[in-house]
């Protein structure tokens, strides 16, 4: 047969090959073209004893059909001297079957030490020690297939085999591990649990049964998975009888049963029904998707709503404030603060923020969809493609948000499906204040029969531009970038572990996507907003590749004035090695802020400040008339104050010049100079001076900001002192 899948120079080596399971492997790989290592100890099937006659008949038998074989004698827990066979005969190792096994069964009670170590030794030991000998001639060939030999026993439990049940549940998960760290080098890993006649079969099978499960209706499995062109790995099998079928882990949609910062026993009991109901079942294939899925339903403290249809996000000032600091926003700059402090007169959260909360949900809305055309996804073979967010009015500094996911579409891409998913953001009210619309893009699951485009997606531009880009930013981000925004709740191992990294073919772990998008986001609000959170609209993006923490984003903006306003196309690049990681992407604003429009609003909030109507100015009033009373007091003090009092966003500057008496008003757009600026609010000016609220307790807690000579601000004592109720 032209198509026939051949072994022609791949070298195998199968232990427990004198009879059975692996004796068929042995005859059909050497049919094949393989060269085969047979390996049996020629022991009995309790372990004891030893002997070569079981491995030589299978060697004589390969050769007498002009194939090519050597015999080993060894046993498993010397795996080092079985691959050693192979190198010496072969020069290489490309296939290990783990296949030897042994039988010691008894009931748990009667289950002796010996009869434990025994069958954890030869299953569970050996497999280790031989697959662990062969793994560097695997690594240096870039090539190894490997299989680990289960059983019905470990997978459901068998009454008599705890001993046994226990290692062969415990190859599962070698093989799963070791499946993840061979994707590097092309070394594939599964598992089987076989159903055949054998001589630890026989024990506990009828004849009658044994007869129609032959070896031979197992062994086309396991080549299949042993050659080069297949790329399964990391999975579980049953086969016997001519029927093959893959096994998952399967788990229940559970229930978020923790209340507030406590959780009880009675809490399980009465939650009982929900966390063992399969009725919409989830699906993870990585640790990092179930680690990610736990932290972040608690995370989103979702108490009063486990369905994946719903669930809630509560966050609050140390959320946006930490999530800002992931984006490198530094109090370096003064007017960063109000993204940084909560008592700042105008603190606010990024615009970007608010793909957090969606986030949170994105893996259990994955698990939970259900797919058209009986479509099935593999969460770990899920790349984040576009994003797109757009805000209905500015996020709250804190709050109590409701998540709902919504699958909008899938679409046929034929390497794979890709998945179209809104998450909305609503308040305690239930009014939308975000919309964020993640495009997934599921690897392998395309050809479906499935259409290939959908109204509801929001686009990414396609706009070029010949003129250079009208404003640019680069920011070097920091080699703790990815540490420091994992903290906002996507904890996959791949932004901090080099060795989960590695795996996925990362050199170094690499920086979280939305976290690029999030660093583009805060670039064009300090460029064309002002910091003014209040103009940001949306934003749509398409990732193309990753940053590496440390390097430098470039982001570079063409701003134009549209129909429906202004839109800033712009593109991300790594400066390092001018890599694009972000493109067709767009931003559109409510309105801009550049230096002409800047001064025309200083203008206009000058214009306003004159109309603003303030309680303190009565305050300043009895004090110019306590001043012109008492002359003493201003030569006690002998400085130059202002007071910035606000209200609202509109303000007045009162100076209070105790050097020559006098009290004077002015505008913002005054050149006001003074030794000791205070800014304070009008109703805290009131409380203040009438003697109801503490200065000292007002300074720590951001309501009274001092400038310029901080020590002068305790002398006002003197002005104030017996005007209580002022």
């Amino acid at each position: 047969m032209s198509d026939q899948l051949r072994f022609d120079g791949k070298v195998v080596i199968i232990t427990g090959a004198g009879g059975g399971l692996g004796k068929c492997y042995a005859l059909t790989f050497a049919e094949r073209g393989a060269k085969v290592v047979v390996n049996d100890l020629g022991g009995e099937m309790t372990g004891d004893g030893k002997g070569t006659k079981a491995a030589d008949k299978v060697v004589e038998e390969i050769r007498a059909k002009n194939g090519i074989a050597v015999p080993n004698y060894d046993s498993v827990e010397n795996g080092e001297k079985i691959v050693q066979t192979a190198v010496d005969n072969f020069g290489r190792v490309d296939i290990i079957i783990n296949n030897a096994g042994i039988l010691r069964d008894r009931s748990f009670l009667k289950t002796s030490d010996l009869d434990w170590d025994l069958i954890q030794r030869v299953h569970l030991r050996g497999s280790f020690i031989l697959t662990r000998a062969a793994w560097p001639y695997m690594q240096k060939n870039k090539f190894g297939r490997v299989i680990m030999t289960s059983s019905g026993a470990g997978i459901y439990g068998n009454f008599g085999q705890a001993n046994y049940s226990a290692a062969k549940l415990g190859l599962l998960g070698l093989s799963n591990t070791l499946s993840i760290e061979g994707q590097k080098y092309n070394i594939k890993c599964n598992t089987i649990a076989p159903v055949a006649k054998s001589r630890l079969t026989e024990t506990v099978m009828p004849e009658d049964i044994l007869n129609v499960l032959k070896p031979e209706f197992v062994s086309p499995l396991v080549l299949y998975l042993c050659h080069e062109n297949t790329e399964e790995t990391g999975s579980l099998f049953e086969v016997g009888g001519g029927w093959v079928g893959k096994l998952r882990w399967q788990k229940s949609s559970g229930a978020m049963v923790k209340k507030g910062d406590s959780m009880s026993p009675e809490d399980i009991r009465d939650n009982w029904s929900k966390i063992t109901t399969f009725d919409s079942p989830i699906y993870h294939s990585t640790i990092g998707e179930s680690t990610n899925f736990c932290i972040n339903a608690s995370e989103t403290d979702s108490a009063e709503s486990s369905s994946p249809d719903q669930t809630k996000f509560k966050y609050d000032f140390k959320d946006a404030i930490l999530y800002a600091l992931s984006l490198g926003v530094s109090s370096a700059d003064d007017k960063n603060l109000k993204f940084l402090y909560e008592n700042h007169e105008e603190f606010c959260v990024l615009p970007s923020y608010g793909v957090i909360p969606a986030f949170g949900i994105l893996f259990n809305a994955l698990s939970s969809l259900k797919l058209p055309h009986n479509l099935t996804i593999d969460p770990a073979k899920i790349l984040h493609g576009e994003h797109y967010l757009e805000l209905f009015r500015p996020l709250s500094t804190s709050g109590n948000l409701t998540i709902k996911p919504r699958l909008v579409d899938v679409l046929d891409k034929g390497s794979g499906a890709l998945l179209i998913i809104n998450i909305e953001l609503l308040d305690e009210k239930n009014d939308l204040v975000a919309l964020n619309q993640f495009v997934t893009f599921s690897v392998g699951s395309g050809n479906f029969g499935g259409k290939r485009d959908s109204n509801e997606l929001v686009k990414v531009s396609a706009k070029k531009f010949d003129r250079k880009a009208d404003k640019t930013i680069e920011e070097k981000t920091t080699v703790d970038q990815a540490v420091l925004y994992r903290l906002n709740g996507d904890l996959n191992p791949l932004h901090i572990d080099p060795s989960f990294s590695a795996i996925l073919g990362f050199n170094k772990p690499i920086l979280h996507g939305l976290c690029s998008f999030g660093f583009a986001v805060k670039h064009i609000i300090q460029t064309y907003c002002g910091n003014d959170v209040k103009l940001f609209k949306s934003v749509k993006v398409r990732f193309s590749k990753p940053v590496l923490p440390g390097q430098t984003i470039q982001t570079n903006m063409w701003l134009e004035k549209e129909t429906s306003g202004y839109r800033v196309y712009f593109e991300c690049r790594v400066l390092e090695n001018q890599s694009v990681v972000i493109t067709g992407a767009y931003a559109d604003l409510h309105d801009v802020k550049l230096g002409e429009q800047k001064s025309a609003e200083s203008k206009q909030q000058v214009d306003q400040s004159s109309e603003v109507q303030l309680s303190s100015e009565n305050i300043f009033a009895e004090i110019s008339k306590k001043m012109a009373q008492n002359p003493d007091i201003s030569k006690g003090i002998n400085a130059v104050y202002s007071f910035r009092v606000t209200k609202g966003n509109k303000s007045k500057i009162f100076l209070v010049d105790l050097k020559k008496n006098k009290l004077s008003n002015h505008s913002e757009n005054e050149n006001v100079k003074a030794e000791c600026n205070i800014t304070i609010s009008d109703d805290d000016f009131v409380s203040l001076a009438s003697g109801t609220a503490n200065a000292q307790q007002m300074f720590m807690k951001g309501k009274l900001k001092v400038k310029g000579n901080i020590m002068l601000a305790q002398k006002l004592e003197k002005l104030f002192k017996n005007n209580a109720k002022l």
